[in-house]
């Protein structure tokens, strides 16, 4: 009975992962977007944020263009953990997931959180640089316990689905 019900949540899976696989690339679009008006109309932007006068405009306005250029490259990184996830829910679906192949897609994820988790940190910093009591800016963005966790776990994942494919293969070569 697990099993049936198990199985059931696989194609809503697959369609998650399709969704947010568009949903991605139109947030990349919606970034890309984003930051060409800033250098269009940028005294646009710092209203639009609310940034006050007498304020170093410029520094805002350059940092919060980094920022916007980093979660741009977070779309690519997305873009490889999704197709991924894919990739190793068709593997579940034909009931053949312990394979070599899952294990480098899971080290691979496990690179790609990695990144996402240093650009976060990265993020985080810029925001807290260009922050100040006139222009409080509270970026969703830093260090996050839960996300380096979910890093050591998909590279500790990775490894297992490793060692496991080993001793699969070792099992049918004694068989």
């Amino acid at each position: 009975m697990a099993r049936t019900r198990s199985f059931a949540a696989l194609p809503i899976a697959y369609v998650t992962l399709r969704i947010l696989i568009i949903l991605n690339w139109l947030y990349g679009a919606a970034i890309l977007g984003l930051l060409t008006y800033t250098f269009i109309n940028p005294e646009w932007t710092l209203r639009a944020i609310g940034v006050p006068d007498g304020l170093n405009a410029a520094l805002i306005a350059n940092g919060l263009r980094l920022v916007a250029a980093l979660g741009f490259l977070a779309v690519p990184i997305n873009h490889i953990i999704l197709t991924r996830l894919v990739r190793m829910l068709k593997t579940v679906r034909s009931g053949d997931p312990f394979i070599e192949d899952n294990a480098y897609r899971l080290l691979t994820i496990a690179w790609m959180l990695l990144l996402l988790q240093l650009l976060s940190t990265l993020i985080g910093a810029i925001g807290k640089a260009i922050s100040s009591p006139a222009f409080p800016l509270h970026l969703d963005a830093g260090f996050s316990v839960s996300g380096w966790l979910a890093v050591l776990l998909t590279f500790i994942l990775a490894r297992v689905f490793a060692e496991g494919t080993l001793m699969r293969r070792d099992l049918e070569g004694t068989v």
